[in-house]
């Protein structure tokens, strides 16, 4: 266990690669309560996070789940979001921001200004009222067939819905950060250990496993999957991390970091986010310097692992546009040794489909 985000977090449960692999093979489940929870509501709050996220929010439908991204006046990435439009049993439909722990706090604050020039948006931060919970892997939906009913399981990818989990309510996602299908279940604090208890009833025939913060890393590193903190900073756009998709450039000054992204569109920028595959057995950590042939420093290593599933090093990094097409030869510097690596095109690995 250990401190992280304010939160007392596992490691791991047994071992980082046996959880793993269960997410990889069978299934995984997560609690991932950390992830900040905020919600809003009213008239006007689809309009409001116009004005906030780089994707357009209020043509969204009803159960649509979108990835998207908040910048600063710069450009620069304040944090990467999913974005949940929702209704209630009652008809009540809200927004469901989906934060990362360590940047809720940052979040809120610079939601603030923005929510007094909308005086009708409802705001509440949930994070602390509620508990997140992710089931992940190929046997994910044979585990939520025995919780939900059928319209549960044929959710699509990146869909959501509000609904109940033995009379307890539940919004249930199609959503995940492992690269494996999965389900994602926000639920009230005070029902979480009895629908963690479910989970695992449900899954009792699998081969499942809690897994902790680090296999989530070393499956979301697999699946080519940015992190806040190492992949995403306030000093890196979202074009230099390869997020194109997740931003919506429209002729109007439409949200936060615009104008700077338009500017920023028109001219490739000098670094990209690449793939490395590495030589030998030993991983490359964040910081690491990435080199040419020539033993010049032309990028940086930003995150690292031995990949359980694909049994070699890999790692993500940000290196100089010429320098970053797939097959391209480089160097990593391992605590004062070179270890060989090639760029690879990103994700690492992708599932097979059932």
């Amino acid at each position: 266990m250990v401190p992280f985000a304010g939160y007392e977090m596992p490691i791991q449960y047994t071992s980082i690669v046996e959880e793993h692999q269960a997410t990889r093979t069978s299934v995984g489940v997560f609690d991932i309560s950390h992830m900040g929870r905020l919600r809003l509501e009213g008239a006007r709050a689809g309009l409001l996070l116009d004005r906030l996220l780089t994707r357009r929010v209020s043509t969204m439908e009803v159960g649509q789940v979108r990835y998207a991204l908040i910048c600063n006046e710069e450009g620069g990435i304040l944090d990467d979001v999913l974005v949940y439009f929702l209704e209630t049993p009652s008809s009540r439909q809200f927004y469901l921001l989906v934060v990362n722990a360590s940047n809720r706090a940052k979040i809120v604050r610079w939601l603030e200004p923005h929510l007094r020039q909308y005086p009708d948006v409802g705001f509440h931060d949930a994070t602390e009222s509620t508990a997140m919970i992710s089931v992940q892997g190929p046997r994910a939906a044979d585990v939520m067939s025995k919780l939900f009913a059928p319209p549960i399981t044929r959710l699509k990818y990146y869909r959501g819905t509000v609904t109940d989990q033995m009379h307890k309510p539940c919004i249930v996602s199609r959503t995940g950060y492992t690269g494996e299908d999965g389900f994602e279940l926000v639920i009230k604090d005070e029902d979480a250990l009895r629908v963690w208890e479910n989970v695992f009833l449900a899954a009792r025939d699998f081969e499942v496993r809690p897994a902790g913060l680090g296999a989530r890393d070393t499956l979301r590193l697999e699946a080519g999957m940015p992190l806040y903190g190492q992949e995403l900073t306030e000093a890196i756009d979202p074009f230099t991390a390869g997020l194109d998709f997740a931003v919506d450039l429209t002729p109007d000054d439409r949200f936060v970091g615009q104008p700077a992204l338009q500017r920023l569109a028109s001219t490739p920028t000098p670094r990209v986010r690449v793939g490395l595959r590495l030589a030998g057995r030993r991983p490359a950590r964040s910081g690491a310097a990435v080199l040419d042939g020539e033993g010049h420093v032309v990028g940086e290593v930003t995150s690292g692992t031995y990949a359980p599933t694909l049994q070699y090093p890999i790692a993500m990094a940000y290196v100089a546009r010429p320098l970053s097409a797939a097959g391209q030869q480089l160097e990593v510097d391992i605590r004062g040794s070179r270890a060989e690596a090639t760029v690879v095109p990103l994700p690492f690995y992708r599932r097979s489909k059932r």
